[in-house]
């Protein structure tokens, strides 16, 4: 039995069937994790005891006969930069390796009060700093389709361990594309909200004002439903928004053919970019076709200043991370080199060694860029570029309902391959333009691609705070796509497929590489893990 490799929608009806418990769900869920991590390296730690507390209360709530939440015995876990008090939030670096988190992050919070299980924390790149999960401090994550490949960054635990069927949904945080590129990498869905309609308070920062929290899920009804969970004003975070959005209904809506009718654009320039990949045009022009067969019309729109989005994020990203990681320095909390002999060399030791050379190179450009003699030629010119996206965007909008795009130029590509750092920024040139903008993007599986036999996903865009139109596109779209895999084997081992419209069995995977050791996890509730770097569990 993997619960992780079933729906939501499964789950809860074997609980109210009583084919089984929420412990007995939690006990399988990390039993899995156990076997087929150590290929995939997913996990940073493991919670247990949570889990199996959490089934507990759960199953207690069952027996007396109280309504069951939202999540209820759903497989959760979490990327690494959310703090969950009690565990290890160590952002995949080794400043942070030791750090225990002393309260729990809103959008955690919310999973844990509509009942999902916390499994755990998930491998990510170092403080959210990349595309590939190359850069964490603890070991490379790998693609579940093949191991040889990254799984997309920076969330790619998040998405490799929903596409390995070692949890049925996950959260990531998403900058500038670290949801949806690392889905459409690893052939699941990945969800960045409108910016503001999930808190952000407690997730360690990068930029402020592009960081968003989202799902990763095996389909739209699964990314709905725990969208549902977590949206909405939280105090705590004065950026948050109310949300009166029902995601399942608009979901339900998209697959009962919703989409009839309503005005989906294409961004020509997108699909003309320079280092697309045919695969990954074929796949988009495909799902363009489906919807204009659903009854959807096409329509060709222009976003005239979205070629000047990675510019401006390279410039925005890096002032806003400079600000965000001088907190760290080595005496209130972080990494202390133990060759400091004076308060100078306890900060320059302590930030020299304690994060890595993509950290380091994000906090020496965003240094430069807000000096007195850079601030004027290039940040202040940034923000005014990020002002003519956002209205190319709300000129877009007035004309369609929704945008289809590529999510990321190429399918997964090879540990080591791209080396140069401009050309891994690269990969996101297509996502980031939303995150400048605020507005809400998904990326949909749509199949292997005709090349690579990799996964391809498109993007799906739509206005500011009506997230409701990308669910109806993106299940309607989905609907078409009946016969593609979207749970990976792990160790050869076929996890069984609880969605019996669509086959999600993907072909073997090769032998793994010499991996870090992995984390392993524990049913019994009294016993401790031991994780990737040495950690207990929780």
């Amino acid at each position: 039995m993997n619960p992780s490799a079933w729906s939501i929608a499964q789950i809860r009806a074997g609980l109210l069937q009583r084919e089984f418990s929420a412990y007995e769900v939690a006990a399988a869920a990390l039993a899995t994790v156990e076997d087929c991590d150590s290929t995939i390296h997913a996990f940073l730690e493991l919670t247990p005891q949570l889990a199996l507390k959490a089934a507990a209360a759960l199953d207690a709530r069952l027996a007396a006969g109280e309504e069951l939440p939202l999540l209820a015995a759903v497989p959760i876990a979490f990327k690494d930069n959310m703090n969950f008090e009690g565990t290890h939030t160590t952002c995949a670096s080794r400043m942070l390796a030791d750090y225990i988190s002393p309260f729990t992050a809103s959008c955690i919070a919310k999973t844990l009060a509509a009942g999902a299980l916390p499994l755990g924390k998930l491998n990510m790149d170092e403080f959210a700093f990349g595309s590939s999960t190359e850069t964490s401090f603890f070991g490379c994550t790998h693609n579940p389709w093949d191991i040889q490949r990254v799984p997309g960054g920076s969330s790619g635990g998040s998405a490799a361990a929903v596409a390995a069927g070692l949890a049925t949904v996950t959260l990531g945080s998403d900058t500038g594309g670290s949801i949806r590129q690392p889905a459409a990498l690893c052939g699941v869905v990945g969800f960045k909200p409108t910016y503001g309609f999930v808190s952000r308070y407690g997730v360690v920062a990068f930029a402020s004002s592009l960081d968003q929290v989202g799902p990763f899920a095996r389909s739209v009804a699964d990314a709905a439903t725990t969208l549902d969970a977590i949206v909405g004003h939280d105090p705590l975070d004065c950026m948050s928004q109310d949300c009166m959005i029902d995601f399942t209904a608009s979901a339900k809506r998209g697959a009962a053919g919703g989409v009839d009718g309503m005005r989906i654009g294409v961004v020509r320039s997108f699909m003309e970019a320079e280092g697309v990949s045919d695969e990954v045009l074929t796949a988009l022009e495909e799902a363009i076709a489906h919807l204009a067969g659903l009854g959807a019309t096409i329509v060709e729109v222009e976003l005239p200043n979205a070629k000047a989005a990675l510019s401006a994020y390279y410039v925005i990203g890096p002032c806003e991370a400079f600000s965000n990681l001088s907190r760290f320095d080595s005496i209130r909390y972080g990494y202390c080199d133990p060759n400091s002999r004076n308060l100078d060399e306890l900060y320059e030791l302590g930030r020299a060694h304690g994060f890595g050379a993509e950290t380091r190179r994000r906090i020496m450009l965003g240094s430069y860029l807000l000096s007195s003699r850079a601030y004027s030629t290039y940040y202040y010119p940034a923000q005014q570029v990020r002002t003519l996206i956002t209205q190319d965007f709300q000129q877009a909008f007035e004309q369609v309902d929704a945008l289809i795009t590529p999510t990321s130029p190429r399918t997964a590509f090879r540990f080591g391959e791209i080396a140069d750092p401009v050309s891994m920024y690269l990969s996101d040139i297509f996502t980031i333009p939303i995150n400048i903008a605020g507005n809400g993007g998904m990326s949909l599986p749509v199949g292997p691609g005709k090349t690579s036999g990799l996964p391809v996903g498109v993007q799906i865009i739509g206005p500011q705070f009506r997230d409701e139109n990308i669910f109806v596109v993106a299940a309607a779209l989905e609907a078409c796509y009946p016969d593609i895999a979207r749970i990976a084997p792990v160790d050869g081992r076929v996890t069984e497929s609880c969605y019996p419209d669509i086959a999600r069995i993907a072909p073997a995977a090769p032998t793994a590489p010499t991996a870090p050791t992995a984390p392993t996890a524990s049913t019994d509730p009294t016993v401790p893990t031991k994780p990737l770097n040495g950690r207990g569990g929780v």
